[in-house]
């Protein structure tokens, strides 16, 4: 068989090598189009459900937590198996599903389960979607660096400009922001001071909250025209004294009283 196939080859040196040809031209063209992946994805379909309940031992979360979304997550259809692991302050709970099925589809039925049995769990839980990510999915580094830039200053450009760059490329899952200094507007209250004014902490910290946000009103109508009420109630610059006895800058706005960055 071998024998005549080489030997009707050899008689047919031009329908071959045409042939040869068009095999290299095809190759060519589907190599510019057919992904190639080094790793093949043969993991199953899964969803990941973290919670995050703090200050919790992790027999409450537990007890809590991971066995009611346990039990809620066995009913949803094309579900395979469910496992859950509980921690200190967190619980995963893991959806595998059965295979061939859509990720997405499977997020969206896990979602409307969560949704349903929310009012089950504690006040203080809070339960979100792990990324649409496989557990064979590269993650990827990198840095932000600039000469004149502080860590504060980089973790905002990478917060609001980077960070929503990078989501909107095809594949990419999430972006997880780290180091840096978060930034924040802090009051630093002097104990002597609120002593003496007969305050306490949580007092303040309702005048700052009920303070800084605007409020709206109804609308005054002068010569034909209304005119909408609204009052500006954020904070421009710092004061110093009252609650801030060391000085330190709160409440800003603009570029002249910057916030105090801490890491978070």
């Amino acid at each position: 068989m071998i024998e005549r196939l080489i030997a009707w080859s050899i008689r047919r040196r031009e329908l071959i090598a045409l042939g040869a040809v068009f095999v290299l031209v095809a190759g060519i063209l589907l190599l510019r189009t057919m992904p190639v992946d080094a790793i093949p994805d043969l993991s199953d379909t899964q969803v990941i459900v973290y919670t995050d309940y703090p200050g919790q031992a992790p027999q409450v979360v537990e007890d809590q937590v991971t066995y009611p979304l346990l039990t809620t997550f066995l009913a949803v259809p094309k579900v395979k198996v469910v496992r859950g692991q509980s921690m200190f302050s967190s619980s995963f709970v893991y959806v595998i599903f059965q295979d061939r099925t859509d990720l997405y589809w499977a997020r969206s039925r896990v979602l409307e389960y969560l949704n349903a049995i929310q009012s089950r769990l504690p006040a203080g839980a809070k339960t979100r979607l792990g990324p649409d990510a496989t557990g064979v999915g590269w993650v990827y580094q990198y840095a932000l660096e600039g000469p004149g830039y502080s860590p504060d200053r980089l973790r905002s450009i990478q917060d609001f400009q980077v960070r929503y760059a990078l989501q909107s490329v095809p594949g990419v899952a999430e972006v997880a922001s780290l180091g840096g200094f978060v930034r924040q507007y802090q009051v630093l209250l002097d104990p002597a001071r609120l002593l003496a004014y007969g305050a306490t902490a949580r007092q303040v910290i309702n005048a700052v909250r009920g303070a800084n946000q605007d409020v709206g009103a109804r609308t005054v109508e002068v010569a034909g025209s209304d005119y909408a009420i609204r009052g500006l109630g954020y904070f421009r610059r710092r004061r110093e004294g009252w609650a801030s006895g060391a000085g330190r800058r709160c409440g800003s706005g603009d570029d002249r009283t910057r916030p105090a960055a801490r890491d978070r």
